[in-house]
Parts: structure tokens; sequence; C-alpha cells
């Protein structure tokens, strides 16, 4: 019996060859680097049998029991992660290399650090009011620099707060402020934050310009490394707040203080100075001038900030919140400006090149050139329109000349041009003083008698404004009632040289045609001159020099420029003096200019308007004050009728009467105190007193009954008019 081994009688399963499976990524001596070389090519039968042979079959499985699926192997990451941070350490290497590159590149463009410094900051021309207030400041930074140590100490801090919270702790730049700003930006798809430093800021306002380039930015990184190795953290700050711009043209944290809230930077409260951080962000769109709502939710912001970061306490952030910084009402009027601007014309005369901040104390009254102002633009906006009247201009000088108010036009803020220095017009009649003084410097009097009648020379025929004529009239009813006829009269007699020479005497600069025609006023002249050339008939025949600056001194309280007070000295006899007086408060009381209100004070003057109503005039005196006024149009355009008589009449009488409150009353040169008009009287030489309801408002009025014949006498000599006039020698005539 054969005896049946270990494995008879049970069914034997064919054995396949074994099949590599899909999933094996187990390396064989092929794939091993050196290992053995592949084996021969198989006879090639062989290989064509084995490509013709179909794919083998699977084992079928075992009965009773299901094989498991085979499981794929996993397949390794080690080496797919390490080529991953190999090639990104790779890209970075290069990145950086980059970087430094482009930084390297762009540093070459600056100057070498080792010669670079801060530039110095622009001289400020701080200009103050008589009563040492300040006016106005001039100059590229628009404000004097104030060191740190002298401000509220809540005031750096609310800058820090708001714009830089890690500012003593950074390099120059902060890492994480800048991806914060990354991320927001890409987040809304738009700029709306920056991750620029106080320092970066800094750098980018003292050295670059205000370009948004890539360039630039990497320019201002290696600038601010280099000035926070170079300063301190405290005179980095420092230099930022005297330097950054807070809107409406102040550079500078005291710029910004005095502009907006009438004070200096050291006083501020800790509501105004979160206003003045919350500026910088956007100094244009958030100036308080133009959108103080928009200044006053910023500057709640800087204050929830110093609240956060600790800086201050809660009840200071509460009280702070509850009043929020208001604009100054009190400042200076617009109108400054043009005070300024004339001071700062005048300053290389007088001190030359500035040795770096100064001060200019000047003559203006605050309260006068609020008045003056009020006074011109109220009249402008009731009237202006009716009267086609679109500009103005005032100069109002004491005794001595110095400028009490100066106006150069109806708004600063619109037209920087100053119509009342720089501006050349018409004086019309306004000039027929000089050529009544001429006269009188040639033997005539008050009294001298000359013929209301036409006139005509070389096919001139001048004529007055009502086109009536009165007759034999005396010189003091002619130049009260303007008539040109009688001022032609007088300048053929006297001649347009001497008049002019006259007019030169007593202060008009400006060029004069010696013609016939100037007895009308045709030759220009400006506001000021014309005032200054007034004021000998005010205080008694001196001459002035109109001056706006009184001293000049340096920051550290040298002085550079002192007025000294010299002028040109007596240019008009006192006798002469009194006579014009005499006249021309007749025009007050009589004449053109009878609606001139100054209760109480004895005054003079005369109107003027220049041909077709293009120029209207009033210079008009008392013993404290003279002031000009002009209307009229910048293109010289005719108005509607607008003369001396009505609007510049107006608007001295309210500038007058503010000037003249609580000032004790003394009268004009001459003594001419007699009873009636407003409280103090006129009378008319050699006639009549002429009641103020007989003239008429709006033209040039007519005599109201006979003019005095001439007396037949000898004739009347300087020394005796005075004496029989003034010293009661005789009858007044």
């Amino acid at each position: 019996m054969v005896a049946r081994g270990r494995g008879e009688g049970m069914r034997r399963e064919p054995v396949l060859e074994r099949q590599e499976s899909l999933f094996d990524i187990r390396l064989d001596a092929r794939d091993r680097s050196g290992g053995a070389p592949p084996p021969a090519d198989p006879p090639r039968r062989v290989r064509a049998a084995k490509k013709a042979e179909p794919p083998p079959e699977p084992p079928a499985p075992r009965r009773g029991r299901a094989e498991p699926p085979a499981r794929p192997r996993r397949r390794r990451r080690g080496p797919f992660l390490f080529r991953l941070v190999k090639w990104g350490f790779i890209l970075g290497l290069w990145g950086v290399l980059a970087l430094a590159g482009v930084i390297a590149y762009e540093a070459s463009k600056l100057p070498p650090m080792q010669t670079l410094m801060i530039p110095k900051r622009p001289p400020t021309v701080t200009v103050l009011a008589a009563d040492g207030k300040a006016l106005a400041t001039r100059g590229d930074m628009g404000g004097v620099a104030v060191p740190i140590r002298e401000l509220p100490p809540y005031l750096p801090k609310a800058f820090v707060a708001i714009e830089d919270q890690r500012f003593y702790s950074h390099f120059g730049l902060d890492p994480e402020g800048l991806a914060r700003a990354l991320v927001t930006n890409l987040t809304s798809r738009r700029l709306r934050q920056g991750g620029s430093t106080l320092t970066q800021q800094l750098a980018k306002n003292l050295f670059l310009t205000q370009e948004r380039t890539a360039s630039r930015k990497v320019q201002e990184l290696v600038l601010a490394l280099w000035l926070e190795h170079k300063f301190t953290k405290d005179e980095i700050l420092d230099l930022y707040l005297n330097r950054v711009y807070f809107g409406a043209g102040a550079y500078g944290v005291e710029a910004a203080a005095q502009r907006y809230f009438g004070k200096s930077a050291r006083q501020v409260s800790l509501a105004e100075a979160a206003m003045l951080a919350g500026l910088v962000n956007s100094p244009s769109r958030l100036a308080p001038t133009r959108n103080l709502r928009g200044a006053q939710q910023r500057a709640a912001l800087v204050l929830s900030a110093m609240r956060q970061q600790a800086m201050i306490s809660q009840d200071m952030a509460g009280a702070a919140l509850a009043r929020p910084a208001q604009l100054s009402r009190a400042g200076m009027p617009d109108s400054s400006g043009y005070v300024a601007d004339w001071v700062m014309d005048q300053m290389d005369s007088f001190v030359g090149e500035l040795p770096g901040d100064v001060t200019v104390r000047t003559t203006v009254e605050p309260a006068l050139q609020q008045a003056a102002e009020r006074a011109l633009e109220d009249t402008l906006a009731k009237s202006g329109a009716k009267y086609g009247v679109g500009q103005g201009a005032l100069v109002m000088l004491d005794t001595d000349g110095a400028v009490k108010a100066l106006i150069g036009g109806r708004s600063y803020a619109d037209s920087q041009y100053n119509r009342a220095v720089t501006a050349r017009r018409q004086p019309g009649s306004a000039f027929k003083p000089f050529i009544y003084l001429t006269a009188l410097e040639h033997g005539l009097t008050p009294d001298t008698v000359r013929e209301d009648a036409p006139v005509q020379l070389k096919g001139w025929r001048p004529e007055n404004s009502t086109h009536d004529y009165r007759g034999p009239v005396t010189l003091t009813t002619a130049l009260a009632l303007s008539l040109n006829t009688v001022s032609v009269r007088l300048t053929l007699e006297v001649g347009p040289k001497a008049v002019v020479a006259t007019a030169k005497r007593l202060g008009i600069a400006s060029a004069l045609d010696p013609n016939p025609s100037i007895a009308l006023g045709t030759s220009e002249v400006s506001v000021l001159e014309l005032a200054s050339a007034y004021t000998p008939f005010a205080n008694g025949g001196i001459g002035v020099v109109p001056h706006v600056i009184d001293t000049v001194k340096s920051a550290d309280g040298k002085t550079l420029y002192q007025r000294a007070g010299a002028g040109p000295g007596r240019v008009m006899d006192p006798a002469y003096a009194a006579m014009m007086n005499q006249m021309m408060t007749q025009t007050l009381a009589i004449g053109t200019a009878r609606r001139a209100d100054l209760p109480g004070w004895q005054a003079a003057g005369k109107t003027g308007t220049s041909q077709d109503y293009r120029d209207a005039w009033f210079v008009g005196y008392t013993a404290r004050y003279v002031t000009a006024v002009w209307l009229g149009n910048d293109d010289s355009s005719p108005t509607k009728k607008a003369s001396g008589a009505n609007l510049p009449v107006e608007i001295w009488s309210r500038v007058m009467k503010t000037a003249h409150q609580n000032v004790p009353v003394a009268e004009l040169p001459g003594g001419l105190r007699t009873a009636g008009f407003g409280g103090i009287g006129y009378g008319q030489p050699g006639g009549s007193f002429l009641p103020p309801e007989s003239v008429p408002d709006d033209r040039p009025p007519a005599v109201v009954g006979e003019a005095p014949a001439p007396r037949q006498e000898e004739p009347m000599t300087l020394d005796r008019w005075f004496v029989q006039t003034f010293l009661g020698g005789g009858q007044r005539r």
C-alpha cells in the first residue's frame, strides 16, 4: 500500500508565477544607484511569446473564506517635504538678496549717510497786532517751532496713540503694523491703511517728495532707519510735531493751534490735542475750517485710542468727548492776511536775510481791523449789487502815519491782491484838496471868489457833474460842492506842475501827469498814499510816512529793527492847514459828504468819483484818525452810479464811530468849533450857513441862495486872515 504523503488526498491549487503589485514601490537592483546592470534580453522568440501571452488570471478565491483586498502602500512624503523646504529656502534667500539689491540701489540715489543732515527749518515770521496778539504767520512752515518739553504731555501722546502705537518699541519699521495694513488692504481690495511709522512719515517730510511710488517707499525706509540710528525717540517726535502738515496752510503744531484755536500749542486742551492729532491722517479733508464735524469725529477716535492704551483716564476721555474742540471765533479777521503780506514785502528792506524765526509787532489795532472788515463786507453785501460794486479797500492811519487798519479787498480768502497798497486808481475829486492848498500857498484864501462857468481849453470842456453852473462862488463853497470848473481854473492859475509838487510833498508817491486834467484827479494813486497825504491836514502840517512795522525781534529776543519815528517833517504851514480844515469841514456840513455821521467830533474830508462812476472815494479825518475808503471793480468797469457821497461815506462812518469810542474829543488844528452840525457846527466863510437838508443826496449839491459878492477891500494876506479867523481880530470871512 502506497503510503500517502501529507498532502495526499487534498486538492492542490495551481501555483502561478509571482506577479509584481502595481502598488509595490520597493526598489530593486535596477533602481539603485550603481546597482546590477539589467539582464540580457531574452531570445526574440521568448520575448515574442511573452508579448503574446495574455495577462494571468487572478487566483480564484478559496472556498469558505473571502480573501481581504490588498491595501495599497502609501508613498513616503519625506523626500517631497524635503524638496519643498529646500526650494522654499532657496527662493527666500534669492528674494532677500533681490530686496537687498533694490534697497542698495535706491540707497545709492540718496546722499551719503555721513553727509546727510536734517534740513534747516525755514524761518517763520509771526506777525503781531499792536496789543501783542497774533495776526498771522508767514513762511514755508507757517509757525514757530515749539520744543516737545514745552507741550502738554497728552499732545505728543495723542499722535503716538493714533498714528504709531509701537513708536517707542520699533526700530523705524513696524512689521506688525505693516502686516496688518497689508491684510486690510488685500481683503478690502483698496488702500485703506498705511503701514508707515511716525519715523517714516518724518523721513518723507524731511527729505522726499509726496509721490507714491515703490522707489520712494524704499528710500523712505532707508531714511527712517538712519533717523532711528541718529536720534532719540523724543527728538524724532519733536521734529515730527513741528513739521507735519495740519491743513489750511498750517505746518507744525504751533501754526495749527494758532490757526484753528487762536492759541499756542502750549495751551491746547485734551480735546484740541486729539483734534490736531487726528488731522494728519487727511489734513485737507479734515481741516476744521471746512469739515469741523469730521475733525471732531476723528478726534473721538484719537481719545478712544489714548484710553485703550492707558495714556489718559476714563474721566479725562469722558470730559474731552463731552466738550469737543471748537474752531476759534475770537481769532484775527480774515483781512489780516493783507497786513501780513504787506509786512513780508517790507522785511527784506528792514532786516535783510532772516537769521531764523522772527516776531514782528505791527501798529494794527485788532478791533479796528475787525470793524473795518465788517463795515466793508456788510455794505457790499447789502448794496454792492444795487450799485454794481464788487470790491473795496480801506486804510486807517493815526496822525503819526501808523496803520491802524488796512483792508485790501472784500475777502482775502478769495483774492490776495492788495487793493489798498498795490492797486492804483483815479481819485477823482478826492485829489482837489492838493489843488486848493496850492492855491492858498499862492495867496488865495477860503473866501476868494472864482467863477463857476463853462471852461474850454483846446477842445477840452470840463463840466460839473450836474451840468449846471453857479456863477461866482468862494473857494470854500467850490470845494465843498466839488465844482469841477473852479478846480480847473485854479489849476491853470497856479500851474499843473505846482499842483504835482504839492501832492508829492504831502505824500503822493505815484507818478502824476502835470497837465490840466489833473484838476479832476485823472492820475492814479493808491488808497494808502492818499490817506497819508491827507494826514498833514489832520495833524497841523506834519508829513508822515505810512508805516505798519513797529519792531522786529529774533527768537532769542534780540531787536533786529525798531522804528525811530523819522518822517519828512513839516510839509505845510499850520495856517494853511487850518484854512484847509475850515474848507473841508464844509464837505461834511453842506457838501457831498453830508451823510457822514460822527456825532461829537469835528471832522473834515473830501469825496471823489472818477469818470463814468468807475471809482468811488471818501477820505475823511479827525484830529485822531484819517480813513480813506475806495469802492469799484477790479476790471475798472463802470458802477451803477456809486459815488463818494454814498457807499464810501457809509463805510467811513461805521469805522470811525468804532475808532472814536472812549477817545477824548480833540479839535482839528485851527480851532473851528461853533454851534451846529452834530454838536459841532461849521459856518461858511463869507456867506450864510447852508442846512444839510437843502443838499441832494445822489449828486454833487447845488448852492442854495446866491453866492456872496466879492468884497472891495484890500487883498487878504495870510497873516491877516489867520488873526481875524482864529484870534478874534475881526469878523470871520
